[in-house]
C-alpha cells in the first residue's frame, strides 16, 4: 500500500503546483473573458502568454462546449476503475499514472473553476505551436515514463 500513499503525494503535489503557477498567471494577467489572449512576457523564442482552451489538445471539440468537462471526468473515474481492477499494472506504473492524472485532473478543475483551460506558455521560434501548459507537459511525460518502462520491463 505504500506504493498507494506515494501514488497521492506526487498527485497532489503535481496538481497543486500546476494550479498555482496557472492562479498566478491570472494575477498577473486579469483577464476579462475566455476569449482574451494576453502576452505577460514577450521572449524570443518562449513567451508566457495566457489564453483558455475551451476544447482539448489544438483546440479539437470545442464544439462540445460544457458537456466536454463532464466527458473528461467521466473518462478520469473510468481510468481509475480500469486501474483499480488491474491493481498489478497501477503498481508497477504508479508513478506514470500520478504524472498523468494530476495533470488532466488540473486541466478538468481549470474547466469547472475558469470556463476554459489556462494555457500560458508559447513557443513561437520558427514557427507557432499552439499554447499548452504544466498539466500538458505533465500528461506527456507521464505518457514517455509509461512507455519507456514498459519496453524495459519486457526486456527483463
Amino acid at each position: 500500500m505504500s506504493y498507494l500513499i506515494r501514488f497521492i503525494c506526487i498527485f497532489i503535489a503535481l496538481l497543486a503546483i500546476d494550479q498555482t503557477i496557472k492562479y498566478m498567471i491570472l494575477d498577473i494577467a486579469k483577464p476579462t473573458s475566455l476569449s482574451d489572449f494576453i502576452i505577460i512576457l514577450d521572449m524570443p523564442v518562449i513567451s508566457i502568454a495566457l489564453v483558455f482552451n475551451t476544447g482539448v489538445a489544438f483546440s479539437f471539440f470545442t464544439w462540445l462546449g460544457e458537456w466536454l468537462k463532464y466527458i473528461q471526468l467521466g473518462l478520469i473515474c473510468a481510468i481509475f476503475l480500469v486501474l483499480y481492477f488491474q491493481r498489478q499494472l497501477f503498481k508497477e506504473h504508479y508513478i506514470p499514472f500520478a504524472f498523468m492524472i494530476s495533470g488532466g485532473a488540473s486541466n478538468i478543475l481549470d474547466r469547472f473553476l475558469h470556463g476554459g483551460v489556462v494555457d500560458y506558455i508559447y513557443w513561437h521560434y520558427g514557427f507557432d505551436f499552439p499554447i499548452f501548459n504544466l498539466a500538458d507537459i505533465l500528461i506527456d511525460f507521464g505518457i514517455g515514463l509509461f512507455i519507456l518502462k514498459t519496453l524495459l520491463f519486457k526486456r527483463s
